[in-house]
């Protein structure tokens, strides 16, 4: 059977990949949903959903079953538990385990079914042979939950209630709430038709009338429900419709006697004897006594016995649907679902407090305990954020309490620049608080790349030219020191030469501005030498004025007697390496010039 469901393949049906056994076990391998059941989902909005949103999630669940139907595969265990609200509002229908093949036939009240049994047909009920118009019973059951907030049966047993599916009709639907739609009551009690021949032929039927109900809400489909007995159209009228039914006790003669005797009760005979009487007193006696022993034991023992007490069991952090039909824990106790209530902490369906209180004792009057059950964290409905400025969006999403990561930054052609293209989850879908949400965000159009052309060498000015020239921007310029480039020409270029960048992109310089000067060596000066320069004087035996220069300046000027001396020497000082010319004057007159190098 599960190689049989491992077949289906619909949006509406959760995936079967793989069907396997190994040494310990057999196993299903699913595809893994990220949602939670129709009916946690309904607890979380009150049990009761607007009719258009039932509307959406059972035309989804008919489609399903249209799908399985086709190929033979009944589900038999169609119940909100088994039908998963994903995140975008899209439903799957779960837990094919105890689908049968068409072909298999038979049926029973299994332990599944019983535990089911608010959502199990009639026939199934009966242990009858079934087909796909149960599933259809079943899905009916679905809607009539959805619209009206209540099941359309209770009983204080699986078997109470399975002998109502059987026997019983349920209120209608408007007769809860006048607001549903009638077209929409019809289709609902249609799907519900005791009689399997009153029903819906196939999924597919009542997928039409679904859609023509979602066309126009104001149909009129006609239809009547029609209950466990026998329902016959008189020959002669079409509006009027004879019943059958069993005798009620209330529909007996009211005159007729319960004696025995017939209509009238007739005295005794008379001549009633003395004994007779006696035994009269003595019958009349053994009665008031037999009374009196009976209130003794009955109404008055409570004086005399102490009353009953019943320890309460303890429910607090068990799940809900886990011990609403465990008779092993409540014993004599019934749950009493009283509130959903909103909490972060707890999953959907915890309990979070009883009355009357765990392992408190209550007495026999007491047989119902009342809980406050968690409807999960609360939910925040994703909305629309297409197009929107990015910090508008982002603003909108964190006010609601969800969560905005750094944004993918994408091109688009029509979005423009700083707008959201697209984001996840989806709109509508139910999230908790701090969901992150992933926003794409657009870059504007995808621009053709500039290439930036290769400046070094240039000068300033023509640089900046071939900038401009490729629809880039000259930027800052840098004059830095540099010893091999000629002051004014680009030495560097920020992006690199044939970099692709786009257009509009700035272009930063740096310019020589010649060597460091704190980098150039200076030698030292050369050292002074001093050397002597002698000359032969005049032999005129007079006095004579001998003067020496150098580069036009006087370096000697002295008197001397010839007559004594016969040279004058002078001394000259000069850089080593370098060559200076002495010139001697005689009392004015010039004489002799020496070369000397130093």
């Amino acid at each position: 059977e599960s190689q049989a469901v491992a077949m289906l393949s619909h949006p509406n049906i959760v995936a079967v990949y793989d069907v396997s056994r190994s040494s310990d076990l057999e196993y299903i391998v699913m595809e893994l949903i990220d949602g939670i059941t129709l009916k946690q989902y309904m607890q979380r909005k009150g049990n009761k959903l607007n009719w258009r949103e039932a509307l959406h999630f059972i035309t989804q669940v008919t489609k399903a079953l249209g799908h399985a139907h086709s190929r033979g595969i009944i589900h038999r265990d169609i119940k909100p538990h088994n039908i998963m609200v994903l995140r975008d509002g899209s439903v799957k229908v779960a837990d094919f385990g105890i689908a049968q093949v068409t072909s298999s036939g038979h049926s029973t009240l299994t332990q599944e079914a019983l535990g089911s049994v608010h959502y199990i047909s009639p026939e199934q009920a009966r242990g009858s042979h079934i087909d796909a118009r149960s599933d259809l019973y079943s899905t009916g059951v679905v809607l009539y939950e959805m619209i009206t907030g209540r099941l359309p049966f209770e009983g204080d047993t699986p078997v109470s209630v399975a002998i109502q599916h059987i026997n019983s009709i349920p209120l209608s639907p408007r007769e809860l709430d006048p607001s549903i739609p009638e077209a929409l009551e019809a289709i609902t009690m249609r799907a519900m038709a005791p009689n399997p021949d009153n029903r819906y032929a196939s999924a597919d039927d009542m997928l039409a009338d679904l859609e023509e109900f979602r066309k126009n809400p104001n149909i009129n489909f006609d239809y009547r429900p029609i209950g466990p007995y026998i329902i016959e159209e008189p020959p002669d009228s079409d509006d009027t419709r004879r019943v059958h039914r069993r005798p009620r006790h209330e529909d007996r003669d009211p005159n007729r006697g319960n004696s025995g005797y017939g209509d009238r009760y007739e005295d005794p005979p008379s001549g009633t004897s003395l004994w007779v009487i006696l035994v009269s007193v003595a019958a009349i006696l053994l009665f008031v006594a037999g009374i009196a022993y009976f209130l003794i034991q009955t109404l008055f023992s409570d004086i005399f016995t102490p009353a009953a007490r019943y320890p309460v069991p303890s429910l607090v952090g068990q799940n809900y649907e886990s011990v609403l039909n465990d008779a092993s824990l409540l014993g004599r106790f019934k749950l009493v679902l009283g509130e959903t209530r909103t909490d972060e902490s707890k999953e959907i369906g915890t309990i979070l407090s009883q009355n009357p209180a765990e392992n408190s004792e209550v007495g026999e009057d007491v047989t119902e305990i009342t809980v406050v059950v968690s409807g999960g964290p609360d939910l925040i409905p994703m909305i629309d954020v297409t197009n929107q400025e990015y910090r508008d969006a982002y603003l909108a999403l964190t006010n609601l309490g969800l969560s905005v990561p750094t944004p993918e930054y994408k091109n688009d052609e029509e979005v423009p620049v700083n707008h959201v293209i697209s984001y996840t989850p989806l709109e509508g879908a139910m999230l908790t608080k701090g969901t992150p949400v992933h926003l794409v965000v657009s870059t504007g159009p995808k621009e053709i790349p500039s290439i930036v052309p290769p400046l070094i060498g240039l000068t300033l000015e023509k640089a900046q030219s071939d900038i401009r020239t490729v629809m880039l921007e000259p930027g800052e310029v840098e004059e830095v020191f540099d010893d091999t480039a000629p002051v004014g020409t680009v030495v560097n270029q920020f992006p690199a030469a044939t970099e692709q960048v786009p257009k509009g992109t700035i272009v930063n310089l740096q310019v020589s501005k010649g060597p460091d000067p704190s980098t150039i060596v200076v030698p030292p000066p050369p050292e002074d030498v001093t050397k002597t320069v002698s000359v032969n004087l005049p032999s005129s035996g007079e006095i004579v004025n001998v003067k020496a220069m150098v580069d036009g300046q006087v370096i000697f000027d002295r008197d001397y007697d010839t007559a004594m001396e016969l040279t004058a020497s002078v001394s000259v000082t000069a850089p080593a390496g370098s060559t200076k010319t002495v010139t001697f004057y005689f009392d004015g007159v010039q004489g002799e010039s020496q070369t000397v190098e130093f």
